[in-house]
């Protein structure tokens, strides 16, 4: 499946899961109707203990994001995750945040993260290819 656990985040893994299940919705990779995987089958791949994923469907089935149909498994809800404005940033933020640090990390200045930003932007809104962005 498309859900990595990272044990060292400080998120438990169940929110973890639940958030993946969510943002994988949201941006149209799961839909309404698909199935997911079974706790146990999901437990095994993940490597975590069951009592975690059931606690992650418990948690989506009660906002309405999937649901239990007896005897056939769990779904994605047909009401779903709509990924809102305010839900989309957070994401980015998210991931931008993680990009950053590693920047900084690397020994990049200020300003050079904000050039890389600026050109990594200007390359995807713009279509152009890696080469020939920052020549």
């Amino acid at each position: 499946m498309f859900i990595n656990v990272d044990a060292s985040s400080g998120l438990p893994i169940y929110l973890q899961i639940a958030q993946q299940i969510k943002t994988a919705v949201a941006m149209g990779r799961l839909h309404a109707e698909d199935p997911l995987p079974s706790v146990r089958q999901l437990a095994v791949e993940l490597a975590v203990n069951p009592n975690t994923v059931a606690r992650a469907y418990l948690d989506l089935e009660i906002e309405g994001v999937i649901y239990k149909r007896q005897g056939a498994g769990t779904f994605v809800s047909g009401q779903g995750v709509e990924m809102s404005k305010a839900e989309r940033r957070r994401v980015l933020t998210e991931l931008l945040e993680k990009a950053l640090v590693e920047g900084v990390n690397l020994g990049l200045t200020e300003r050079e993260l904000v050039e890389t930003f600026e050109r990594v932007l200007e390359k995807i809104m713009l279509g152009r290819a890696p080469e020939a962005v920052g020549k």
